[in-house]
């Protein structure tokens, strides 16, 4: 079993940018498809960007394309997503996630299919 722990959330201004950091403990991060996830207030839970295990593979939902960027170091258990240009809308609390299933290429991007998930930092931004 992973436990995760994330991190980086804050208030940031409109056109700003954050780096969220997930911390994984109890088994090596390798192991795992990693995603990350968010949830505004009133709004379901939706994916925002996966990583395969290796951090060769990756892919964004639309509304975050060519705006931020998901990350891996495997070494340091650590899964980052770096945030730029940030909007109003990006406003949500944010979770990492990891896959114990998933192939070595592939990226998850549906949150059923995610076996762990850390408790999420709270991402704010305004205009």
């Amino acid at each position: 079993q992973v436990q995760l722990v994330e991190s980086g959330g804050g208030l940031v201004q409109a056109g700003g940018s954050l780096r969220l950091s997930c911390a994984a403990s109890g088994r090596t991060l390798s192991r795992y498809a990693m995603g990350w996830f968010r949830q505004a207030p009133g709004k379901e839970r939706e994916f925002v960007a996966g990583i395969n295990r290796s951090g060769g593979n990756t892919y964004y939902a639309d509304f975050v394309k060519g705006r931020f960027t998901i990350s891996r170091d495997n070494a340091k258990n650590t899964v980052y997503l770096q945030m730029n240009s940030l909007k109003p809308g990006d406003t949500a609390v944010y979770y990492c996630a990891a896959d114990a299933g998933a192939h070595t290429n592939v990226v998850v991007t549906t949150a059923a299919e995610m076996d762990y998930w850390g408790k999420g930092t709270l991402v704010t931004v305004s205009s």
